[in-house]
């Protein structure tokens, strides 16, 4: 067995304290020289420092002590580059969360101001309901007050025709002698008074001038809106409901005016053009589409509510409004007046309707032989 060798302080001091394990080999070390093969002085690890001598370093020991203070740098390097990062890291989350909160506000800022928009259109869409239930009841109330009118002018009428029929016979009775059979050569002279409702005016030439020939035809169209309405007829067909008191104003427009005169107004827009688009109806089934309608009115918001109106009666587009076919709005008499003479040239058949805000009428209107205009009523209060 190989003895236990001593230390040797020179070969740990030329590794400088910092080798590391190696497997001994068997390679055999080289020769050293006289001066290497001193004999090796043994450690004596039991024994301590003699006093007042301090310790000298060795070179192992620096090493250990540069690699300390390395490692030392290497640390405060890496805690000041994880606080660099942890700065950053919280720069960049403070970042991010204000830009979130940016956008957040944004999107919330355009959603109240689409809702608030959709609200305001909601509003509009109100009031302009609420508006048009107004214009329904107070034509409600206006057509209901126009019948109870008429009818109310009608039983008076048959009263003072009554009354006055009485008092001619209570006069003729007077002048009567019961006893003598004298009295009934003075009976003719009440007849008069029954007959003559039958004799009023010309109207009957009138007639026979404009529409004679088609009298059975058109009273047939008039019964038929009245009684059997088709609300999804063809264009250009009344598809409204039709009262009795608007077919005896459409009659009395052809039948007593012969197609140019003016009416008394309805006390409505609406009742008017309902009036207006019986009598476009009766027109276009006979004349076809020859018919020319021309609307003149004083002002854009009128037109549109004859446009409005005669869409909603006839069944008609706002393809059939233009210039040289179907309606044509007019804001002034002179160019309606030309262009009905251009019409009438052409061979079409214009009919004019002149709306109730009118107050003159021009003399270059009235010479065609359709002309139409309402006149305001003074006993009906005007809903518009």
């Amino acid at each position: 067995m190989t003895s236990e060798q001593p230390l040797n302080l020179d070969s740990l001091s030329a590794s400088g304290g910092d080798r590391k394990d190696t497997p001994p080999s068997d390679t055999p070390s080289p020769k050293r020289s006289a001066s290497d093969q001193r004999a090796p002085i043994p450690l004596s690890l039991g024994n301590p420092t003699p006093a007042g001598r301090s310790p000298q370093p060795s070179s192992g020991d620096s090493g250990l002590d540069q690699r300390v203070a390395d490692l030392r740098r290497e640390e405060r390097q890496l805690k000041q580059d994880i606080e660099t990062l942890q700065a950053s890291y919280t720069r960049m989350m403070r970042d991010q969360v204000m830009e979130t909160q940016r956008t957040m506000g944004r999107v919330i800022q355009e959603s109240l101001a689409d809702l608030e928009q959709r609200k305001q259109t909601l509003q509009l869409a109100v009031e302009q309901l609420e508006r048009r239930q107004e214009r329904i009841k107070a034509e409600m109330r206006t057509t209901f007050a126009g019948v109870s009118q008429d009818l109310a002018i009608r039983v008076q009428g048959f009263k003072d025709y009554l009354v006055g029929s009485l008092q001619d016979l209570a006069t003729v009775a007077e002048q009567l002698e019961m006893p003598t059979p004298q009295a009934a050569p003075l009976l003719p002279e009440a007849v008069p008074v029954v007959d003559a409702p039958p004799s009023r005016g010309a109207s009957p030439k009138v007639m026979d001038q404009a529409f004679a020939a088609d009298a059975d035809r058109i009273r047939a169209l008039l019964d038929r809106y009245r009684t059997t309405p088709d609300y999804y007829g063809p264009p250009w067909q009344l598809r409204r409901t039709f009262e009795p008191i608007h077919a005896e104003r459409v009659s009395k427009w052809m039948f007593e005016q012969g197609g140019r005169g003016a009416l008394r107004s309805m006390g409505s827009r609406l009742q008017n053009i309902l009036i207006s688009s019986a009598v476009i109806s009766v027109l276009c089934d006979l004349h076809g589409d020859r018919l020319r309608v021309l609307v003149l009115a004083n002002s854009p918001e009128r037109l549109g509510e004859w446009r409005r109106g005669l869409q909603d009666c006839l069944g008609i587009s706002r393809g059939d409004f233009g210039a040289d076919q179907g309606v044509v709005l007019f804001e002034s008499a002179e160019s309606l007046a030309q262009r009905a003479d251009r019409f009438t040239r052409q061979g079409d058949v214009p009919l004019i309707l002149i709306d109730e805000a009118e107050e003159q009428i021009s003399l270059s209107v009235l010479e065609f032989p359709f002309w139409l205009a309402f006149a305001p009523d003074p006993n009906r209060p005007v809903y518009y």
